[in-house]
């Protein structure tokens, strides 16, 4: 049973949020000035010349022309990451019409501002362009601030789901920190193949024990309609996360694409933006919704449903754009306190859709809440209520969205937990440091007995040498894999997704392997100990790049340590970076990115802190 009363926030939480606030109190104290002075009185369209305004609606249709010439009624833009190739994206296609449409009947107008790129890391997986993938969140940034520069609107809608495109649009949101944002989702497709069954089937094809016909046929079963794929990848904890940090409508995160519900979803968006508009007396800007709290709110929750570790870069740099600074010790600091409640593939069998069913974000919430690990002291989309409204679920009611209590026990005990009797005591995240440097591991997917592997070294520079040399029957042993020079600065930080067929069949087999690199994995990696976004990377003279074949290497993600045995190895001449495959896919575009971008621990940006 839920406790009656909720226990006061644990000590902990309370402790990493008020470092957070204290390390970032110049920085934040000086993007709310910055976000404050850039609030202006009545409708933003009113300090534009006529020439300026004749501009802005100038294609609109003559209802439109005429609110927009006046200075009573709200604009809202519509920001979108729409493209049909995409199934997560293609359901934006219709947004933008039924959120005019909203607009329109409350008495406001609505204009499509501008796209956003939207790339595929399901599409790019051991692609060259994959190296552009983590590059495409600054440059999704970049053209949302594009979109809202036109002092026209007075609050934004942010249409977009998947890996980098909902994390850079709330850092370019966020450049506009004084408007009002809520982010519409998409929802995902319905459930498919099993997650397990795929995945088995790729083994298989990694083995060469089937074709490709029977690899695609299981992948079309899987990946088979409109909508995020059902995995609990980077896609489905973005959606996670814009909900527990305020920002998206209670529960409407994994509602299916194409129903009533989710139209009527997208309505109530267009109508909530509106009751915090910079005209109403509920005025609620984006800037002052992300603060500390609700940051460490984001850490808890991707913490206590094992979500993706894209997150443990993103999230630094949502919140540099704040002007807040976290680290990767508050994240381990956190997740030594807040339980394991949600076991959703990769961490599990079930998918999204089994999570929603089984009580989805209003359970976890409340769960989270009442154990007092979760902040409900902030400000959300909703205005006031905290949290505490986000227990709720959406429903239909004679064609219209309402909210009513959500469950209080899991409908399913296998998917969602308690933090009486969680999966885990510790979240699904871990913090490895040592004398290679200081690395983050998915815990979550990884059984108790595959997380210490202390094995020889097997050097890659290139993610295709290890299935080559695993087709050559070479890699029949224990050993550790490092697969280096894959960082920012190196190649963009491509996800290394292609490498866990391979070492999912060899720890199958019975062999003790895990995987070191620079790079990143997909929020879909799994049951093969895998330690990333080493820093420093190699190509920034961190110590991975003096590691040679046979050198002795220790992960062990209980105890957090990630190490190198032969110390003298670290005195060696570190390897070069040939810089293989820059050339072409349009990465010389990206060059520029390389040369500025931070590291993984600072977030992988381009972008200074806020107010430097």
């Amino acid at each position: 049973m839920l406790p009656t009363t909720p226990k006061p926030m644990h000590p902990r939480v309370i402790e990493v949020t008020e470092r957070i606030a204290d390390r970032s109190r110049s920085s934040r104290a000086a993007y709310l000035d910055k976000i404050r002075r850039a609030r202006q009185p009545g409708v933003s369209r009113q300090h534009l010349s006529c020439g300026n305004l004749a501009h802005g609606f100038a294609a609109s249709d003559a209802h439109d022309k005429s609110m927009l010439a006046v200075d009573r009624a709200a604009n809202f833009a519509i920001v979108s990451s729409y493209n049909d190739m995409l199934s997560a994206h293609q359901p934006l296609q219709d947004y933008p019409a039924i959120i005019k449409r909203a607009a329109r009947e409350i008495g406001a107008v609505a204009q499509f501002a501008g796209g956003v790129p939207a790339m595929c890391d399901g599409v790019t997986q051991g692609r060259e362009g994959m190296e552009l993938s983590l590059f495409s969140r600054d440059t999704i940034a970049m053209a949302t601030a594009v979109a809202m520069s036109h002092d026209m609107f007075d609050g934004m809608l942010c249409l977009g789901v998947c890996d980098k495109i909902v994390p850079g649009l709330l850092i370019g949101a966020l450049s506009f920190g004084h408007l009002p944002c809520v982010f519409v989702p998409a929802g995902p497709m319905l459930s498919g193949l099993s997650n397990a069954e795929k995945v088995r089937v790729r083994q298989l094809y990694a083995e060469g024990k089937v074709g490709r016909d029977a690899l695609l046929e299981a992948e079309s079963q899987s990946y088979h309609s409109p909508g995020t794929c059902t995995f609990y990848g980077t896609a489905n904890s973005n959606q996670m996360l814009v909900e527990i940090m305020g920002l998206q409508l209670p529960g409407s995160s994994f509602i299916n694409p194409g129903t009533p519900l989710r139209e009527a979803l997208t309505v109530a968006a267009v109508e909530q933006l509106d009751r915090i508009s910079t005209l109403s007396p509920g005025y609620q800007p984006l800037g002052e919704i992300i603060d500390e709290k609700a940051i460490v709110n984001g850490i808890i929750g991707l913490l206590a449903t094992g979500g993706s570790t894209n997150h443990t870069i993103h999230l630094i740099a949502i919140a540099r754009a704040a002007g807040i600074v976290i680290d990767w010790q508050d994240m381990a600091d956190l997740s030594d306190v807040v339980p394991l409640l949600c076991r959703i593939y990769p961490n599990g069998s079930a998918d999204v859709n089994h999570f929603q069913a089984a009580g989805g974000m209003a359970l976890l919430i409340r769960e989270l809440l009442d154990n007092g690990l979760l902040h409900n002291e902030v400000q959300t989309i909703l205005g006031e209520g905290g949290m505490r409204r986000f227990c709720e679920e959406p429903h239909l009611e004679q064609g219209r969205a309402r909210w009513r209590a959500g469950v209080e026990s899991s409908l399913d005990g296998d998917i969602i937990s308690t933090c009486a009797a969680p999966f885990s005591r510790e979240g699904g995240l871990k913090l490895l440091r040592g004398n290679l440097g200081r690395a983050v591991i998915k815990t979550s997917a990884v059984k108790p007995e595959y997380r210490r592997v202390c094995a020889p070294a097997v050097v890659f520079e290139h993610q295709d040498e290890i299935k080559q040399r695993f087709d050559a029957g070479e890699l029949e042993r224990d050993f550790i894999a490092v697969v280096r020079f894959q960082g920012p600065k190196a190649n963009g930080m491509p996800e290394l997704h292609k490498l866990t067929p391979v070492l999912g069949v060899l720890q199958d087999r019975g062999f003790h392997v895990a995987l070191v690199t620079d790079g990143r994995m997909s929020g879909a990696s799994g049951k093969v100990p895998a330690a990333i976004h080493l820093s420093p990377e190699a190509l920034d003279g961190g110590p991975m790049a003096c590691i040679q074949d046979g050198d002795m290497l220790e992960l062990d993600a209980d105890k957090g340590v990630l190490r190198t045995l032969n110390v003298e190895a670290l005195n060696r001449a570190a390897a070069v970076f040939s810089g293989s495959g820059q050339q072409g896919m349009g990465r010389e575009l990206f060059s520029g990115f390389r040369q500025l971008v931070t590291s993984a621990e600072e977030g992988a940006t381009v972008f200074p802190l806020a107010t430097q």
